[in-house]
């Protein structure tokens, strides 16, 4: 049995979740010789990321793995790293398509053997984790952001999430006085036992002093943790921040690419949660590693998805599989990556969400979608 073949398809779509605004990510199908197939993505995110990873794989990263066993996955994954030790072994575009590419070959060795991606990795730790609405509210009325807020809970999710600085007229992280109001109001139309997270994000450019003063106001309500408040490079500003308001978790890492980048992290104790999925820390594979790395030093995972059902897929087998997975994001509006591409969407039950069923991701991806947001025309 060898791999036969790899397709590629940089995809760019409008996403309902964040105000119809153009997304973009790559898929990548590999086949075996007897014809079985696996589905892999990572999250380019932006037009020239997007051509650009689908290049590295087209035009030499594809042919790491052509010939090759298709049950020797994780050789090829570190036969793909060291093949990108010049231009991206320590992150960037270069991990997007190890990222792709090793999702494919986690989902075609599944295929191949008839296992589920959670079994492969050592079995489920547990059955079920709790789902959060992981949201770009627009309105420019914060009762009316506390209102679709509220919506969601009201419509099973069990917490909700809330970008700054995303587009619309919501306005959020820019004054001080606006966010303390909001995630006042936001709490009191979700109720007091439903979790509600802070995203401040890259548009952000907090400060020390102000970070600290609105992560004390904000703890006022609940917060279950602040996330990504200053840039990946600031570990300082995060340590004083966690000194500062200890009573308030803290996510980070959603800019971190590898192994190397989640250990600098972890040893300089910087945060609560870790955010780590697939489709950018250099695959299944990579994912997997980070998040046994994390429970070692007592620090939650939070599967960090929020692009196609493929990714999601692979999120949830390997979240399932971790002994420190904390939440499962999920868009709460429809939307072409998660309603068109595969034949059964996910969806939460009761506010949970379990292992997708069937081998490799448990994912049958719809080609024609493919097709359909291909930018390849």
């Amino acid at each position: 049995m060898q791999i036969k073949k790899v397709d590629v398809y940089p995809l760019g779509y409008e996403e309902t979740n964040d105000d119809n605004a153009m997304r973009y990510i790559v898929l990548v199908r590999v086949e075996a010789s007897d014809g079985t197939f696996g589905w892999g993505e990572c999250i380019s995110q932006f037009r020239p990321a997007t051509f650009a990873t689908a290049a590295l794989i087209e035009n030499g990263l594809a042919n790491v793995i052509i010939g090759q066993d298709p049950l020797d996955n994780e050789r090829l994954w570190h036969a793909l790293r060291q093949e990108v030790w010049w231009y991206g072994d320590t992150g960037g575009i270069a991990a997007f398509a190890v990222s792709a590419l090793d999702m494919a070959l986690w989902d075609l060795k599944g295929k191949l053997l008839g296992l589920p991606l959670h079994q492969m990795l050592g079995g489920k730790m547990q059955e079920r984790l709790p789902v959060c609405a992981s949201t770009h509210p627009k309105a420019s009325e914060i009762d009316d952001m506390a209102k679709e807020l509220a919506g969601h809970i009201s419509n099973g999710y069990q917490l909700v999430k809330v970008g700054f600085g995303k587009k619309g007229h919501a306005n959020l992280g820019v004054t001080a006085e606006r966010d303390i109001a909001f995630v006042r109001t936001v709490r009191e139309a979700i109720g007091p036992d439903a979790g509600f997270i802070v995203d401040i994000g890259a548009k952000m450019h907090w400060n020390v002093p102000y970070a600290v003063r609105m992560a004390k106001a904000f703890a006022e309500h609940g917060l279950t943790w602040l996330e990504d408040i200053f840039h990946p490079d600031n570990f300082a500003g995060y340590i004083h921040l966690r000194q500062a308001v200890p009573e308030l978790m803290v996510g980070f890492g959603e800019r971190f690419w590898n192994m190397d980048d989640y250990q600098r992290l972890l040893e300089a104790d910087v945060c609560d949660v870790i955010l780590v999925d697939p489709g950018r820390t250099e695959g299944i594979t990579g994912m997997h590693r980070i998040t046994q790395l994390a429970a070692r030093y007592k620090v939650q995972m939070d599967p960090h998805s929020w692009s196609s059902a493929i990714n999601t897929a692979a999120s949830i087998h390997v979240a399932l599989v971790a002994t420190n997975a904390s939440i499962f994001e999920m868009k709460p509006i429809e939307n072409p990556m998660q309603h068109e591409l595969v034949e059964k969407p996910f969806a939460h039950a009761d506010g949970w969400i379990y292992a997708p069923e069937g081998p490799g991701l448990g994912v049958d991806v719809i080609e024609a979608t493919v097709q359909k947001y291909s930018l390849k025309k």
